[in-house]
């Protein structure tokens, strides 16, 4: 037999991805951020609101298979509220979707089999509901805020492309240095000297913007660079850790070469925070 074997797996990268693929992904995501955010930032909502739907449902339905019980639709639903009624309303908007959510899925919970019926593991239930509906609507809810800023669709791109370069120039720094793992019981690819050059590349990209973009000293590109660094490596093993729990590699497979959209913005959730506090204090 002759010829290429065409069920042969396709070529991973030492960090185990499909590199093409993640590059294609990437390059089509980023994309439509960058237009989005330049020429028409209110459409950012739009575009947010779809990518956490979608990041909400994958955690939801791996904690469902491991058995949890889950209050979906108040968490679907009151994690749209909190993105969008920041535009009317602005922080009072999202914090209180998030409290209504909170007790929404807290009572739904309660008396979803009924009022005879009593739950079984509702503390690690609702425990799990109020983690997800801080760790990504709230969270990515900080860059609705951010957007209705002066500037807004500039300074949540500030914030994405520091995070990027950060992922990049750690990813890069890995694969060709990488000798010292930093968190080898969490995520073991992550080394020492992928922080390194996270941290080179994140706050050379965040001095960059704030100077050319924001129109700001450079001295508060470097606060900003080292905590968007530091809170892109936390969210992202704290994903890993999470995933280690359910004993999963990917939340979901909706991205090629990326896994699901949660396994796309886990570094973006908490520096979403990190950046609205920064750019509100600073800039």
């Amino acid at each position: 037999m002759t010829g290429t074997d065409s069920g042969a797996p396709a070529k991973t990268s030492k960090a185990g991805r499909n590199l093409p693929a993640a590059i294609a992904v990437g390059v089509g995501l980023g994309g439509m951020a960058i237009g989005l955010l330049l020429f028409a930032p209110k459409g950012w909502l739009a575009l947010l609101g779809a990518s956490i739907a979608m990041a909400t449902h994958e955690v939801i339905r791996r904690l469902r298979e491991h058995g949890y019980v889950i209050p979906v639709l108040p968490l679907m639903l009151g994690g749209q509220a909190m993105i969008w009624l920041a535009w009317p309303w602005g922080v009072a908007g999202t914090l209180g979707a998030f409290g209504a959510t909170v007790v929404t899925a807290m009572v739904w919970r309660l008396v979803g089999q009924g009022l005879n019926e009593q739950p079984v593991n509702y503390l690690r239930d609702i425990s799990a509901s109020v983690l997800l509906a801080t760790w990504v609507p709230l969270f990515a809810s900080f860059s609705s805020l951010l957007i209705f800023q002066e500037n807004g669709g500039v300074r949540v791109f500030t914030v994405i492309v520091t995070v990027v370069f950060a992922d990049t120039g750690g990813y890069t720094a890995g694969v060709l240095l990488g000798k010292h793992p930093m968190a080898p019981a969490i995520s073991p690819k992550k080394s020492w000297e992928g922080l390194a050059g996270s941290l080179l590349f994140g706050i050379t990209a965040a001095v960059l913007s704030v100077i050319f973009l924001l129109h700001k000293p450079a001295w508060v590109g470097v606060p900003l660079g080292l905590m968007l660094v530091i809170t892109g490596v936390l969210g992202d093993l704290i994903e890993s850790q999470v995933k280690r729990d359910m004993g999963i590699k990917d939340m979901g497979t909706l991205l090629p070469g990326h896994g699901g959209m949660m396994d796309r913005i886990d570094a973006m959730l908490p520096s979403a925070v990190v950046g609205w506090i920064v750019l509100t204090l600073l800039a």
